[in-house]
């Protein structure tokens, strides 16, 4: 398998190179040459396959003979050691549950699996990796807690002072090692526009060995197929495929779900459901694609102003504007919507969604509730326990920390405060 750039302008490469580099050399995102289609009888028999059988099935044919089979096959093992439940809150809609990693975010899943492979890819090289990345909220503790101890591999993580949680902060500032977290006195936006200067500059491709562990690498981006077949494996009416709906900042998510619809697995329908950040639903009613600066929300893992990943979603559907319509809906849910279906849901149903699953069950309903007789999903991406403030405050109730993080609290914060430019990324860089 080899990648090519969707900027059409930098030779094409393996899934090897592709990781190592995140980025192409002409700024491009990595694209696959043909989107594999899996056997019928893997998706006709698929309640047989394993967790670990089904992650190998689906990424095989992008790794290619880049790492070896039984390699490949730890990896996957490793990548999804946890559970994946769909869970029903009522006869319409469940929740595929993404939060039982280590982080409790479905990062966990893209993180470990390109942490072992650029692990592995890195064995033996005489000069480190420096893996520098952007959060919003849930990429920042993944990539921290996969890379965490990686020899050979330096982490860097930006992620904007004061618009992440608590619990967040805690998770990409607490390790050390060879995890560094930047404190960025600004946005999220910010934070990635300062990751693509790094990646575009000349001293710093000479001075160090640059690459992303944002969605826009392909080994944090392609394993997200993973989940969506776990679902399907669990869905009980298989003569009706789900409709799924995916809470999306920066599109990676329900770019890697509409990567595995076109590999063959069984979708109704997509929905992608925003937050007051709604680029996509405005390009899917305009069909003019506007960029903005993103504003916060109680969403913040989705405060993106111009997610990087829907280059790929436009590749997909070769930039056909009627196809794209055909297959995925997007609905824009504000805050107070948020807080109100966090509050409904739980009331009636005993359900703690967390504000970006708010925002997928409230988009899900209304897209429901205009097309009879068809049911879905959403996807839970994060713990509740991660939004304290505003789930506590509409439930009345107070969270239980699971124990994953309960070991994280009272630990000392440690980061390093930088100024919104990327001059200020490339002094600590280069010092």
């Amino acid at each position: 398998m080899q990648f090519y750039s969707l900027n059409k302008q930098a030779p094409a490469v393996d899934f090897r190179t592709a990781t190592i580099n995140g980025q192409a050399p002409d700024k491009g995102l990595y694209f696959p040459e043909h989107i594999p289609f899996l056997r019928n009888d893997f998706i006709n028999e698929i309640n047989y396959y394993s967790k670990e059988e089904i992650a190998l099935e689906v990424i095989a044919p992008y790794v290619g003979n880049t790492i070896p089979r039984n390699e490949l096959q730890r990896i996957a093992s490793e990548t999804v050691a946890f559970d994946f439940p769909l869970v029903n809150i009522n006869e319409q809609i469940s929740s595929l549950e993404l939060f039982h990693g280590p982080t409790l975010a479905f990062k966990d899943v893209g993180a470990r699996f390109m942490s072992r492979c650029l692990g592995y890819f890195v064995q033996g090289n005489n000069q480190k990796v420096t893996v520098l990345v952007a959060t919003s909220g849930d990429t920042g503790g993944a990539v921290a807690n996969g890379f965490y101890g990686v020899d050979g591999v330096d982490v860097v993580i930006l992620y904007p002072s004061g618009k992440v949680s608590p619990i967040q902060e805690l998770q990409l500032t607490t390790l050390g090692k060879n995890v560094t977290a930047l404190e960025v006195d600004g946005r999220f936006d910010d934070c990635q526009a300062m990751v693509k200067q790094a990646f575009a500059d000349a001293d710093l491709q000479k001075a160090l060995f640059l690459t992303s562990a944002n969605s826009i690498n392909v080994a944090r981006w392609l394993p997200q197929q993973f989940y969506y077949f776990y679902a399907w494996q669990q869905w009980q009416d298989k003569d009706n495929p789900p409709v799924i709906c995916v809470p999306s900042g920066n599109f990676g998510n329900i770019c890697a779900g509409i990567l595995a619809y076109q590999s063959g697995l069984p979708v109704q329908h997509f929905i992608a459901a925003t937050n007051a950040n709604d680029i996509v639903p405005q390009y899917l009613q305009s069909g003019t694609y506007a960029a903005r600066e993103a504003v916060a929300t109680l969403s913040n893992a989705m405060d993106v102003g111009n997610p990087s990943n829907f280059v790929r979603i436009l590749e997909i559907f070769k930039q056909e504007f009627a196809s794209l319509k055909g297959k995925l809906h997007a609905a824009s849910i504000t805050d107070a919507q948020t807080k109100e279906t966090l509050a409904s849901v739980y009331r009636e149903h005993q359900y703690l969604l967390d504000p970006h699953g708010a925002v997928g069950f409230l988009a899900l309903e209304q897209y429901l509730a205009q097309n009879q007789g068809q049911k879905g999903y959403l996807l839970e991406t994060a713990h509740p326990v991660k939004f304290p403030d505003a789930v506590e405050e509409v439930t009345g109730q107070k969270i239980k920390y699971p124990e994953s993080v309960q070991g994280l609290l009272g630990l000392e914060k440690k980061s390093i405060k930088v100024a919104p430019t990327f001059a200020a990324l490339k002094e600590y860089l280069l010092s």
